[in-house]
């Protein structure tokens, strides 16, 4: 596969976006195209000792795109950005995928701009598939959608389940409904109206769903609205982090607990690994025509490396045509949800 990676993306610039590259160009069969400032990647290849790496390649893009800037107006004033070549890489059949870790809402922009929505998706979503004490499970909407109505999110379940189905080979993957209670009496009016809906989606349908049950790993996929699923995402993501630093606290009050650390130290680096998100490099972008990865703004190395891996892998799996043929499946179920609400 060709992946196209936003040399520029997120909050360090150019050393973990072509460390992370060339890594992945040395353990990956995947050619990865540096999109970005040519004069500036190539200094950074010459600083790395890497000046002419096999199987990484370098398309010049001249203008960035600034990380808190507005998205719309920023990738159509700068048509020559990062982002926006290597959307339109994608869109050409230059590249199979493409990666980012920069202004999440931009790559959004720059995504449906060049490469379209996928026929019949009406809101893209962003998947974030998150560690739990089963596996894996991916939240969506993560953030890309604040209002939705009910077709949203049983467009979101559709797309969740094929995204499983292609990276983690769940052949059925269970689907549940975030809500305050696991009783489909319980929610919000929008809880209440997608129910039905989801259930004539045929997937496998496991009901609502509430907060604690994600990390639990209850069901394979979780939707909700953008909003609520970017607040839980961020809860996960910080209860993690603290979960960690008031054990080293603890630790680090007595002499006996230092002991029994270093005795578990192995534990607690496989613990510390199994709950990172840079196992899966980022969130997709489910809905727009090919394959995006969002990473997040404080992007490792390794995080670069397994998002092109990921992204290798759904390109592969053909996952962006098995959408294709799912919504076009359900076209008249939506159509039909869309007219009852008008």
């Amino acid at each position: 596969m060709r992946i196209a990676l936003d040399a520029h993306g997120g909050d360090f610039g150019l050393k973990p976006n072509i460390e992370g590259a060339l890594l992945a160009a040395k353990k990956l069969r995947h050619e990865v195209i540096l999109v970005g400032r040519d004069p500036e990647i190539r200094e950074e290849l010459r600083r790395l000792g890497e000046e002419a790496p096999e199987r990484i390649s370098i398309v010049h893009a001249p203008q960035l795109v600034e990380m808190a800037a507005e998205p719309v107006e920023e990738c159509r004033s700068k048509p020559d950005s990062s982002l926006m070549v290597a959307a339109g890489l994608v869109h050409e059949g230059k590249a199979d995928a493409f990666v980012s870790a920069g202004n999440s809402g931009a790559i959004m922009v720059a995504a449906l701009l060049k490469m379209k929505r996928i026929p019949g998706v009406i809101r893209p979503a962003i998947a974030a598939p998150l560690p739990t004490f089963k596996g894996t499970t991916v939240l969506l909407d993560a953030g890309a959608n604040m209002d939705c109505k009910p077709w949203h999110l049983a467009q979101f379940a559709l797309m969740g389940c094929t995204y499983m189905k292609a990276l983690f080979r769940i052949e059925n993957p269970s689907v549940g409904l975030l809500s305050i209670g696991e009783e489909e009496t319980k929610g919000n009016s929008l809880v209440q109206q997608t129910i039905p809906l989801i259930k004539n989606m045929g997937v496998n349908f496991a009901g609502p769903v509430e907060g604690r049950d994600i990390p639990e790993g209850l069901t394979d996929v979780v939707v909700a609205d953008g909003f609520t699923g970017n607040v839980a995402l961020k809860l996960y993501e910080g209860t993690a982090k603290i979960v960690f630093k008031m054990l080293k606290e603890q630790i680090m009050r007595k002499f006996t607990y230092k002991i029994g650390a270093m005795l578990m130290r192995r534990v607690f680096t496989e613990m510390k690994t199994r709950m990172s998100v840079d196992i899966y490099g980022g969130a997709p972008l489910l809905g727009v025509n090919g394959v995006v990865i969002v990473c997040h703004g404080k992007i490792t190395p390794s995080a670069v490396y397994n998002a092109i891996r990921v992204s290798g892998e759904l390109a592969e799996a053909g996952m962006v045509s098995h959408i294709r043929k799912q919504m076009e499946q359900v076209k008249d179920r939506i159509a039909e949800a869309r007219e009852q609400e008008a």
